[in-house]
């Protein structure tokens, strides 16, 4: 019945001029297509973001008749990091939700690292925090001229970095309070380890004009973390803390 009153709100405001919604979420499932991001030892983190992100989307769609929820993608496809922000800043998003999965520089080897991390955009406060930022963002190399579209940025240097203590953001008051939420949620709902809430330089977080976060689930070379962000149950306990976060922070998002 929700699901209905959804259908039918949205055929509504594409009839009336006036009618709008009162709040417009976009959710980036990271990596894809050519990017497969992180490898587990059975999966790819392109593919784990991706089913969380459409069932975070459904929560929404099902439950908040009064939210719109923007995909920058719903199957495997690449999307150019810049053109996820686009995609916020045309849809005049209220928040960006980022979700990606963590790995380690042991990669396929394994680790014993675990637990969720949540990060908002900002100048790295320690060597760890940089060398996320530096995996996520590398993946402007597969795109073509990107030397040219971010103006000179190298996603491998620590210099390139610098610029970001230089920006302002005006929405980090509300990143950070969007990011401790879910980070709440992943310990009391989903009981995973929380890892805390970050500042990085990432730069599908750059351009956006609005609140954003970026979501780390869990490691995928940790071989009890994959398996449990690829189980049903995982799904559920992970896309529901992200929803239960998102309802707290709209109910008081002003």
């Amino acid at each position: 019945m929700n699901l209905l009153r959804t259908i039918l709100l949205a055929l509504l405001c594409a009839l009336l001029p006036s009618c709008s919604w009162a709040f417009t979420v976009v959710i980036d499932a990271g990596h894809g297509g050519k990017d497969a991001g992180a490898l587990g030892f059975v999966s790819k983190e392109k593919d784990i973001n991706l089913r969380i992100a459409l069932a975070v989307g459904k929560l929404i769609e099902q439950n908040m008749k009064d939210v719109k929820v923007v995909y920058t993608r719903t199957s495997d496809v690449f999307v150019e990091l810049d053109e996820r922000a686009n995609i916020a800043n045309r849809n005049k998003a209220d928040l960006f939700v980022s979700i990606h999965t963590n790995s380690t520089a042991a990669g396929k080897a394994g680790t014993s690292a675990q637990g969720t991390e949540t990060y908002t955009l900002g100048m790295h406060r320690a060597a760890e925090n940089l060398e996320v930022a530096k995996r996520e963002n590398s993946v402007i190399s597969l795109e073509s001229n990107y030397e040219e579209k971010y103006e000179g940025f190298d996603p491998t240097s620590s210099e390139s970095y610098i610029i970001f203590e230089l920006m302002q953001d005006d929405y980090m008051k509300q990143s950070v309070r969007f990011a401790n939420l879910v980070q709440g949620q992943f310990g009391s709902y989903a009981g995973r380890v929380n890892k805390g809430v970050y500042q990085a330089g990432f730069l599908v977080l750059r351009n956006t004009s609005m609140p954003s976060a970026l979501i780390e689930l869990g490691f995928i070379n940790n071989r009890q973390e994959e398996q449990f962000l690829n189980s049903d149950a995982g799904v559920e306990k992970m896309s529901r803390s992200i929803y239960n976060a998102l309802a707290a922070y709209k109910g008081n998002s002003k």
